[in-house]
């Protein structure tokens, strides 16, 4: 007898009441119980929008118009896209299909000062006995690797740390079905190894998982079917052997495991002008130095009060010391990777570059000066900073506005343009420029963030995990705006959990583990 069907979809079209053209269009998918679903598709190919419509999170009329259907256990909705259509209840849906959206933080209730009270949080609005609710709550952080973390603020979480926390939210109540957006991303090997874990014995216990990925993680091969999106609509589907025996099948943009990547990247002459380093010329000598640096966020000085915090710090308990002693010289033209596991204190380390935060023990010389005291504001013109989360430092109405943003008071008016121009160019959004950052996908977003760093020429690039929501289309455009800075003598560091593309790119790779960091 056939299984039923968990959750399906016939789309014949959704579109944003803003948009003109359909984002997602003849798309039938279903999910069975106990099935693990992989959902692979290049930037912009429409992956995040069917998983928001899957999970109830982009509900049809008030976020956009469907017309199609969507089925849930044995109840079957059509949408025709009129004002007489079914309406979603996403609390009620949110009951039976669990999400992860691609930015974790969309999950997290903001309410709650501990990861265990976070994870508690949807049993409590459950009305969950406490005894239960404890168990819960251990058991989820158990499987996660978040033990040690559950008395730890939300807000001083990693990046990877946070994802965990986020897929721990949406598993905790036991959904018939998972959805998840980009769920790897951002997470060291340890915690890929306990999220395919995860997925494998839910999948034993019955749920339906979907994971949504424009990257062949090593924990999709054991899914039972691949579904291929590309421009909105389903271009290819069976089993994973089947569609790696015709790699013709699946877009150029999505990442594979096995295929060597084409890191070769000729900087014209005119490209290296265009990309030089403001005052970078013909120096000599290191850009940037770590000289004994140290750093806690819960430091207590004798007599037992708090230490005052620097720019950027956040609250919340901390370990006492995040970096020890660290000493490091980044000459001109350098590229150099720090890899370590999430909560190690990589982005804690990459903020000490321009000043967002102050040693407490050492100092950090841009330049051979000393940039204790100096206002962020002024750092940041020799140091660029690229933030894990790009939403984090876009604003602006439009793409050329974001990337042009304080440049003409700096360069003038004429500078300003070729600079904004040459950015975009950089990182493929020429097409884009008068796109607003909020309607681009997540790679889009992430480039855009890279290209208002770029334009700005700085001696020193810092770059958080710039390799996360990419594709394999944007990981080229990074890979060449990176190796063109670097050509043009701007010193690049980068904090990633890619190993391969860290190995493929940088001069030197360091590992940041335990507060030290020394030569992987």
């Amino acid at each position: 007898m056939e299984t039923a069907t968990a959750l399906a979809a016939g789309i014949r079209s959704f579109t944003f009441h803003d948009d003109a053209a359909p984002v997602l269009h003849n798309v039938d998918v279903s999910f069975h119980p106990g099935t693990l679903t992989a959902v692979l598709g290049p930037s912009g190919s429409g992956k995040s929008t069917l998983g928001r419509l899957l999970a109830g999170w982009l509900p049809p009329g008030a976020g956009g118009t469907l017309e199609g259907h969507l089925t849930l256990a044995r109840t079957t909705l059509r949408f025709e896209g009129q004002a007489q259509d079914p309406r979603i209840n996403p609390a009620q849906w949110g009951r039976r299909v669990g999400f992860v959206p691609q930015d974790p933080r969309a999950i997290l209730s903001t309410v709650r000062a501990t990861v265990a009270e976070e994870l508690a949080f949807a049993l409590e609005n459950a009305g969950g006995e406490r005894s239960a609710m404890l168990a819960a709550v251990e058991r989820i952080a158990g499987l996660l690797g978040l033990s040690g973390l559950l008395d730890r603020h939300p807000n001083t979480l990693s990046g990877g740390q946070l994802r965990r926390l986020a897929i721990g939210c949406a598993v905790i109540t036991g959904p018939e079905v998972l959805v998840m957006d980009e769920p790897f991303a951002s997470l060291d090997p340890a915690g890929a190894d306990e999220l395919a874990l995860l997925v494998g014995s839910l999948v034993r216990q019955g749920t339906a998982v979907v994971i949504l990925s424009q990257a062949v993680d090593e924990a999709l091969l054991a899914a039972q079917q691949w579904i291929v999106l590309d421009g909105g609509t389903v271009t290819a589907d069976g089993t994973p052997a089947e569609l790696i025996a015709a790699p013709q099948r699946l877009p150029a943009g999505i990442r594979r495991p096995g295929v060597q990547r084409d890191t070769t990247v000729e900087v014209s002459e005119a490209g290296a002008r265009n990309n030089q380093a403001d005052g970078q010329g013909a120096a000599s000598g290191p850009v940037l130095e770590f000289r004994g640096v140290g750093f806690g966020y819960a430091d207590r000085p004798a007599g037992g009060r708090k230490r005052r915090m620097g720019a950027g710090d956040v609250p919340g308990d901390q370990p006492a010391q995040v970096l020890r002693d660290i000493d490091l010289e980044l000459l001109p033209g350098e590229i150099v990777a720090v890899t370590g596991p999430n909560g190690a204190g990589k982005s804690t380390f990459l903020r000490h570059l321009n000043g967002l935060l102050q040693p407490t023990a050492g100092s950090v010389l841009v330049r051979g000066r000393d940039i204790a005291g100096r206002p962020v504001g002024e750092v940041a013109q020799t140091v660029g900073l690229l933030f894990q989360n790009p939403r984090d430092q876009l604003f602006e109405r439009t793409a050329a506005r974001e990337v042009r943003f304080g440049l003409d008071r700096r360069f003038g008016p004429h500078e300003a343009e070729a600079r904004t121009g040459a950015a975009l160019a950089a990182v493929g959004l020429s097409g884009a420029a008068d796109a607003h950052p909020m309607e681009l996908p997540a790679s889009g977003q992430r480039l855009l963030a890279l290209a208002t760093v770029l334009a700005r020429r700085p001696a020193v690039l810092a770059l958080d995990e710039p390799t996360v929501a990419l594709d394999g289309d944007g990981l080229r455009f990074l890979d060449a705006a990176v190796r063109s800075a670097a050509a043009a003598g701007a010193a690049v560091v980068l904090v990633t959990h890619d190993v391969p593309y860290a190995r493929s790119l940088a001069h030197r790779l360091l590992t940041l583990d335990g507060g030290r960091l020394a030569a992987r």
